[in-house]
C-alpha cells in the first residue's frame, strides 16, 4: 500500500507523458496557443485568468487543459484555449477572429487593466509569450486609454520543431463607450537555425546574472571563507594546544594559575557540556528537518545544473516536492537518533513533530494566502483537489517514510557515546560579560553568513519577484558551499567563546546563532520590497512577506542544523582529546 501510494504521488508530482512533450509537428498540424494569466506588471504574483478580462475568443469549441503537475496547480497555471487557428508552417495574413462592443462594465475593466499596466502570458508549444493589454496616452492633457487589438506572431521553426515565438502588439483602439472593437491576428513562419535544445536561451539574461559584481561577490565570500577557516585553525592549533598542555599537567596549580585558568574555562564544564538540550523534542525535530532541507536544497541545485529545470513549466517546484517527500527518512533518522541520544522517551510524538512541522508551516501560510487569493479571484488560488493531493502526500508518503527513518535512527545511532560523563547536578553558570551572553552571540552569529550570501540573495529575489529566469545554478552551488563553511566556522568560534565563559548551553546557542542568518535575510527582504520593487496591494504584499517568511524559516533551519552539526563535531573533538580527571 505504501509503495503504490508513493508511486501515485510521484506520478502526480512529475506528471506529463512523453508523447505529449515530443514537440514534433508535421506540415499543417494544429499548434495550440494557450492563454494563461493576466495581471499588473509590477505585481508578478497577482495574476488572474486571461478571460477574466472581457476578451473574446475565436472558435467556440474548447480544448480542455488539465494540470500536468502538482506544481502547475500550486503556481496558478490556468491554461485556456485561445480560439486562434494556427497550423504548423502555414502563414496567416491579418484575420479577424472576434469582435466585442464596449458597454460600461467592459470599458471599466479594460481601463483599469490599462491604467495598472496589465500584461498577459501565453504558451505556444510550451514557449512563454508575453503581451501588453494596452497603453496610456497623456499627450492631450487628460489621459486616454487604448487597447491593442492585433496580435502578430513570428514563429521560428527548425525541421519539425518550434524553436522561437515572438509577439508584436499592433493597432491600438481608444477605449470609448459603445465602440465596437474587432480583434485580429496574423502568423508568419520563418526558418531558424536555433537548435531545439537552445530555444530557451533567448529568455535568459547573461548580462544581468553574469555581471562583474556577481563574480566579485563570489570572490569576496571566498576570501571570507579563508579568513574564517584560518581563525578556526588558529583556535584549534594554538589556543587549544596551550589548553591541552595546561590541563594535562600532573602537578597541582597554585592559586594564581587557577585564577588565570578561568580564562580557559571550557574544561570546567566537561561534566555538563553533553547535557541534553532543553526542549529536546523540539530541538531534535528542528535538526532532523534541517538535515532534510539541506539534502533537498543540494539535490535540487544539482538537478537544476544537470537538467536545466528552468526550461519546463513548473519542473523546479515539482522536483523540490518530489525530493522533499523522498528524503523524509533523512529527517526521521537524524531527528530520531538525536532525540534518543538525549534520553527522549516519547519518540512517536517526536516523529510526528519532525514529519509535520515544516509541511504544517508551509501549508498554513499557503492556505492563509489562499483565502486572500480566493477573495481577489486570483489564479493563485489553490484548488481543493490540490489541497487534498498535498494532504495525501504528507499522510501517505512523508509520514511513513519519516517513521522508517526514525526507527532506523533510534536503533542504529540512538545510543549516547559522549566522551565525558554527565554530572548528576547541573553546574551553576557564572556571570559573564554582556557580549558573552547567548542572546548576543545569537544575534551576532548570523552577520558573516549573511554577508557571504546577500548579493546572491538579490539575484534570487529578482528572479522570483521580477521577470528574470534564474539559470546560474553553478553560482548557487558555490554560494551554498561557501555559506555552509562560513556558518560552521562562525558557529565554532561562537561556541568556543561561550564554553570559555563556562556556559554549557551550546546546543541551542549554536543552532540559533547560525539560524539568525535567516533573520537578516528577512530584514533584507523588507529593503528589497520597498526600494527595489513597485509592488502594491494587499494580495501581493501578503504573498511577498508570507512566502519570504517561509523562505527565511527554511534557510534558518538549514543553517542552524549545519552550525549545530559542525559545532558538535568540534565539541566532541576537544573534549575527547583532553585528559579528564
Amino acid at each position: 500500500m505504501l509503495f503504490w501510494s508513493f508511486l501515485l504521488s510521484v506520478g502526480f508530482i512529475l506528471g506529463a507523458s512523453a508523447d505529449e512533450h515530443n514537440h514534433i509537428y508535421n506540415d499543417r498540424d494544429e499548434v495550440v496557443l494557450w492563454m494563461n494569466t493576466v495581471g499588473p506588471y509590477h505585481n508578478r504574483q497577482e495574476t488572474y485568468a486571461y478571460f477574466s478580462l472581457p476578451f473574446c475568443t475565436g472558435r467556440k469549441e474548447t480544448i480542455n487543459h488539465y494540470h500536468e503537475t502538482l506544481s502547475e496547480a500550486l503556481q496558478g497555471v490556468e491554461l485556456e484555449f485561445s480560439g486562434l487557428d494556427i497550423e504548423f508552417k502555414a502563414d496567416i495574413s491579418s484575420t479577424p477572429y472576434c469582435e466585442i462592443q464596449l458597454n460600461e462594465e467592459r470599458q471599466k475593466a479594460f481601463v483599469y487593466a490599462v491604467k495598472n499596466h496589465y500584461w498577459y502570458q501565453m504558451y505556444l508549444d510550451d514557449l512563454p509569450v508575453w503581451g501588453i493589454v494596452g497603453e496610456v496616452d497623456e499627450n492631450e492633457g487628460t489621459p486616454s486609454y487604448y487597447i491593442w487589438t492585433h496580435k502578430k506572431f513570428d514563429i521560428g521553426y527548425n525541421g519539425k520543431q518550434i524553436v522561437d515565438v515572438n509577439l508584436t502588439s499592433e493597432n491600438k483602439v481608444k477605449l470609448t463607450l459603445d465602440v465596437k472593437i474587432p480583434f485580429t491576428y496574423e502568423v508568419n513562419w520563418k526558418k531558424s537555425n536555433v537548435k531545439f535544445e537552445d530555444r530557451f536561451d533567448k529568455y535568459l539574461d547573461p548580462n544581468f546574472f553574469q555581471h562583474r559584481i556577481h563574480w566579485f561577490s563570489i570572490f569576496n565570500s571566498f576570501m571570507m571563507v579563508i579568513f574564517l577557516v584560518g581563525l578556526v585553525s588558529m583556535i584549534l592549533m594554538r589556543t587549544l594546544r596551550k589548553d591541552y598542555a595546561r590541563y594535562s599537567k600532573d602537578e597541582e596549580l597554585d592559586d594564581m594559575e587557577r585564577d588565570l585558568g578561568d580564562e580557559y574555562g571550557w574544561k570546567q564544564v566537561h561534566g555538563d557540556v553533553f547535557r541534553p538540550a532543553s526542549h529536546a523534542m523540539l530541538f531534535s525535530a528542528l535538526v532532523g528537518a534541517g538535515y532534510q532541507v539541506t539534502v533537498v536544497v543540494l539535490s535540487v541545485i544539482i538537478f537544476a545544473i544537470l537538467g536545466e529545470l528552468y526550461t519546463e513549466r513548473g519542473s523546479l517546484l515539482s522536483t523540490a516536492i518530489f525530493v522533499y517527500a523522498a528524503t523524509s527518512p533523512v529527517n526521521g533518522y537524524f531527528g530520531g537518533s538525536l532525540y534518543a541520544r538525549m534520553g527522549g522517551k516519547i519518540w512517536i510524538r517526536q516523529m510526528l513533530l519532525s514529519a509535520f512541522m515544516l509541511p504544517a508551516l508551509v501549508c498554513g501560510t499557503a492556505f492563509f494566502i489562499n483565502f486572500i487569493s480566493i477573495y481577489y479571484h486570483a489564479s493563485r488560488a489553490i484548488p481543493f483537489g490540490t489541497m487534498v493531493a498535498v494532504t495525501c502526500i504528507c499522510i501517505f508518503v512523508i509520514l511513513p517514510l519519516t517513521l522508517v527513518g526514525t526507527v532506523l535512527g533510534r536503533n542504529l545511532a540512538g545510543q549516547p557515546d559522549f566522551p565525558c560523563r554527565i554530572n548528576a547536578v547541573p553546574r551553576p553558570i557564572p556571570e559573564k560579560k554582556w557580549f558573552m551572553e547567548p542572546a548576543v552571540i545569537v544575534v551576532l552569529g548570523g552577520v558573516l553568513p549573511f554577508g557571504s550570501i546577500f548579493i546572491e540573495m538579490y539575484f534570487i529575489f529578482t528572479s522570483f519577484w521580477a521577470y528574470k529566469i534564474y539559470y546560474v545554478y553553478g553560482f548557487m552551488l558555490l554560494v551554498f558551499i561557501i555559506l555552509m563553511i562560513v556558518t560552521v566556522c562562525v558557529t565554532i568560534v561562537c561556541t568556543y567563546f561561550l564554553l570559555n565563559a563556562e556556559d554549557y548551553r551550546w546546543q541551542w546557542t549554536s543552532f540559533l546563532a547560525a539560524a539568525s542568518t535567516s533573520g537578516y535575510v528577512y530584514m533584507y527582504s523588507f529593503y528589497y520590497f520597498f526600494f527595489k520593487t513597485k509592488m502594491y496591494g494587499l494580495f501581493q504584499t501578503a504573498f511577498y512577506f508570507g512566502y519570504m517568511a517561509l523562505f527565511s524559516l527554511a534557510l534558518g533551519i538549514m543553517c542552524g542544523t549545519v552550525g549545530y552539526v559542525g559545532t558538535s563535531v568540534f565539541v566532541r573533538k576537544i573534549y575527547s582529546t583532553v585528559k579528564i580527571d
